[in-house]
């Protein structure tokens, strides 16, 4: 299988837009920082929370919860003081990780990018898991900062689909009148479609791009994904997000028709089931030095972007409602073409409101469609909704036929994380498959 004794199998090249990739999310922290001083509006709460709804009032600035913590997580120092300011206020260690790495750093009053911590001006939240809620009670609380929390419907799509889409887009609409209240202004409808407009197609493009990593080499991995889909969830309501992923699916159909690798000694393809540990990415280098690449996992595809199912399994681009010829007139039409598409959107209605059959049915076909030869899980306990489960879908991809490594770890605490047992278990894996690493 390998061509020579350094196992090169594929040419390789760097990413042209790598660089691009990363001045637009540092671009996004800077933003944050300046808006009290700019006069800008700065809005905080989870990174899914509904970016379009607050784009009627105007220009703003977002902090979304989620990234920011793993932001954090990447320094280990930072994160660490985090975590130990949290605890030191009684909370416990095993709530969400993301969470406790937000509060760290707003009890510190420190800011990873310099300076003091940002004070939003309100705080518009989703409630989707025993955490979320809560979450931005605390945030309001210590910081005196209004909060609206809207709560997302339980259940796999295609269970009570017009309840659902009237429930959540009611709340879309409460959400719009409250800000309008809060903020002592009208919100713009159209500003607000258009970017709605924007969402979709950041979405859209991205689950495309997803699409290409099915190719044999992969043009791209989870080592390098991360900074790219990071900014359909920080700013895909934003056309320079939009924009972007039409040059970066130029340059991922570019290099899978020249059969550019992003590992150029693949010969083993591997899924990753769970958020990454963030304080411990070596994981995915040390996979390389025995030729696997791990081509994805539900969250890199689905966070940032999202696919449709056809009625044989096969997952395809999804289209936007604009392609579709959907109408969003006005503020109702398009609040409940917001709703289905975000109800609709794999991340929710796939991965975190399905019993564990059905999510293991998910990871299945990724695995297949992807071409994989086995899944890492990572049990992790940084976030029970994303690893509850677990152990079933192993024992769901073993029946299969599907190899599986597990490892235990935190996506954001790495006291949580023992490095060499998870090197061990790489070993192990490797071994299963007949593989050693291989020379430089």
């Amino acid at each position: 299988m390998v061509s020579d004794t350094k196992g090169i199998l594929y040419k390789t090249a760097p990413l042209k837009l790598w660089n691009k990739a990363r001045e637009l999310r540092v671009n996004h922290y800077k933003e944050i920082q300046e808006a009290p001083e700019k006069g800008r509006l700065l809005v905080g709460g989870s990174v899914q929370a509904y970016p379009s709804l607050i784009a009627g009032f105007g220009d703003f600035a977002h902090l979304g919860g989620e990234a920011y913590g793993a932001t954090i997580a990447t320094d280990p120092d930072f994160a660490l003081k985090c975590a130990e300011a949290v605890e030191a206020r009684g909370y416990a260690r095993d709530l969400c990780s993301y969470m406790r790495m937000y509060w760290g750093s707003m009890f510190l009053d420190r800011y990873p990018f310099g300076g003091k911590f940002p004070h939003p001006n309100l705080l518009l939240h989703l409630h989707f898991c025993d955490t979320h809620g809560k979450w931005y009670q605390v945030v309001s609380d210590y910081l005196g900062i209004p909060c609206k929390v809207i709560e997302f419907p339980t259940g796999g799509w295609g269970q009570r689909e017009d309840l659902k889409v009237e429930y959540l887009s009611t709340q879309f609409n409460d959400a719009v009148e409250w800000m309008e209240k809060t903020l002592g202004r009208k919100s713009d409808d159209e500003l607000m479609i258009e970017s709605m407009k924007t969402e979709f197609m950041s979405q859209s493009l991205w689950g495309e791009i997803a699409l290409l990593n099915q190719a044999i080499p992969a043009p791209l991995d989870h080592k390098t994904m991360p900074t790219l889909h990071v900014l359909g969830v920080l700013m895909r309501h934003k056309k320079e997000c939009a924009d972007f992923y039409k040059d970066l699916l130029e340059e991922v159909r570019e290099r899978v028709a020249q059969k550019i690798a992003v590992v150029p000694t693949e010969r083993l393809r591997l899924l990753h089931d769970g958020q990454p540990p963030w304080t411990f990415l070596e994981i995915f280098r040390y996979l390389e030095k025995f030729g696997a690449a791990v081509v994805g996992s539900h969250y890199l595809f689905y966070l940032g972007g999202t696919l449709w199912e056809r009625e044989d399994g096969v997952l395809e681009r999804r289209k936007t409602p604009q392609e579709l010829g959907i109408p969003m007139r006005n503020r109702e039409e398009a609040l409940k073409v917001y709703a289905q598409w975000i109800l609709y959107k794999n991340m929710w209605s796939r991965a975190i409101c399905l019993p564990s059959e059905e999510r293991s049915d998910q990871v299945l076909k990724l695995v297949r469609q992807w071409r994989c030869d086995g899944v890492v899980i990572h049990l992790n306990r940084g976030c029970e909704n994303m690893s509850y489960g677990c152990m079933e879908n192993k024992l769901a991809l073993n029946e299969a036929g599907v190899p599986t490594m597990t490892y235990e770890g935190n996506q954001a605490d790495a006291r949580e994380l023992d490095t060499s047992q998870i090197i061990n278990r790489v070993d192990a894996f490797m071994e299963s498959f007949g593989l050693s690493k291989l020379e430089k």
